[in-house]
């Protein structure tokens, strides 16, 4: 392999890419170029330019990715009702083909030979950064460096060793050596004590979300408005996308709403735990699904809903730039054509329970639903209907008692 001379690493200042940036440069003896995304960490940002120019980074680029997180990733899978194996809103999953593709921009205006990750050989996220690296410039170097060949660490507990050898500061403990990864959708929490999926996660690892029992005695209602398939109000007031989200996450956090304790099964092959907390994301869904109820045609939900396993899977593994995934997304967002409308949340102690849902385009009509009189509909009519569905069946059990 010829030289490397400059790598621009997938920086966040946790553990493993804190002790990469002085790995690499003792390893590779090469410049070492940072970049952090602002996807939304918020306080986590907060004096990791220091922090990267002092392990010995030659540069750092911290970017500023909210708005087209939120609307480029979050509210597309939104749109899909993307949910995987039932329980995760994929919060890191839809972040990581976002980061992995600024950092092949700044690769590119660096003029590095290659780019580096620090996701550990038994994960996702991996996959998720290389897969992206692959799709947009397969000719790019990765350095990944839990596989590497130079790379001599065999556990977190090594690294914090090194780390404090060194001088590195990190953001965890030997005593909290929780691993997380937070953005505008989520935060998750994996490693330590949850790495028993008996023992309960406590209270002071959650971050975005107050526990049920501690949130408000009164419920809080809150509207959120819709355009085809997409969040764009909150309370009749207008947000771009990044700044509902975080006004979301206040809200729903809050009271209680949106944490997810599962044992999801990696790409890899292997069972993980993890504890996630997705308080606006759960809140969004659920008035997402509200607000299709009324405005979405039952065959093309129907259709809609076949499609969310496998949407989530390739969220999930890594796969969102590949020409399956641009085809059905196509076919996602225009089932939302008629998506438009607003739904009426009650947040209160955890639970998430829709009250109220509107549009101007709604299929409901009251005329037919109702229970009383009606000029509308015949009843006489649902005796054929159930006959002719029910034909098979009888055929069937007449089959069935000849023997």
């Amino acid at each position: 392999m010829n030289e490397v001379k400059k790598v621009v690493l997938a920086y966040s200042g946790g553990l493993d890419t804190s002790v990469i940036v002085r790995w690499l440069i003792e390893n590779y003896k090469c410049e070492v170029i940072c970049f952090a995304a602002d996807v939304g960490q918020k306080e986590e940002l907060s004096g990791l330019r220091e922090k990267a120019i002092k392990t010995g980074a030659a540069k750092i680029y911290i970017d500023d990715l909210r708005e087209e997180f939120a609307r480029d990733f979050v509210f597309p899978a939104l749109r899909a009702n993307a949910i995987y194996e039932g329980t995760y809103l994929l919060g890191t999953s839809l972040a990581r083909p976002l980061i992995a593709k600024r950092q092949l921009e700044i690769a590119k205006m660096e003029g590095a030979d290659a780019v580096c990750h620090g996701a550990t050989g038994k994960g996702n996220d991996q996959v998720r950064f290389e897969l992206t690296y692959m799709a947009l410039n397969p000719a790019i170097r990765i350095i990944a460096a839990w596989r590497d060949d130079h790379w001599t660490f065999d556990s977190r507990a090594s690294m914090i060793d090194y780390a404090e050898k060194h001088g590195i500061p990190l953001p965890l403990t030997r005593e909290k050596p929780y691993s997380s990864d937070r953005n505008l959708l989520h935060i998750s929490h994996e490693g330590g004590i949850l790495e028993d999926p008996w023992a309960e996660p406590k209270e002071d690892m959650f971050v975005l979300t107050v526990s049920p029992e501690a949130a408000p005695d009164r419920p809080t209602y809150v509207e959120i408005g819709f355009e085809k398939g997409t969040p764009v109000s909150v309370d009749g007031v207008a947000m771009s996308p990044a700044l509902l989200l975080d006004h979301m996450n206040a809200i729903a956090g809050a009271n209680g709403i949106g944490r997810m304790d599962m044992v999801e099964n990696r790409f890899v092959g292997m069972k993980s735990r993890g504890v996630y907390e997705t308080p606006g994301g759960t809140a969004l869904w659920a008035a997402h699904r509200a607000v299709e109820s009324i405005t979405m045609d039952r065959e093309v939900m129907i259709m809609r809903d076949s499609m969310i396993p496998k949407y989530a899977q390739l969220v999930y593994n890594g796969f969102w730039y590949s020409p399956e995934m641009e085809l059905l997304q196509r076919f996602i967002d225009d089932t939302q054509g008629r998506v438009t409308g607003t739904a009426r949340l009650k947040l209160y102690k955890g639970n998430c329970i829709v009250v109220g849902r509107k549009s101007p385009l709604s299929l409901y009509s009251e005329d037919f639903a109702t229970f009383e009189k009606d000029r509308v509909y015949d009843q006489k009519d649902a005796t054929g209907f159930i006959r002719l569905n029910a034909l098979r069946l009888r055929i069937l059990a007449k089959m069935n008692a000849r023997g």
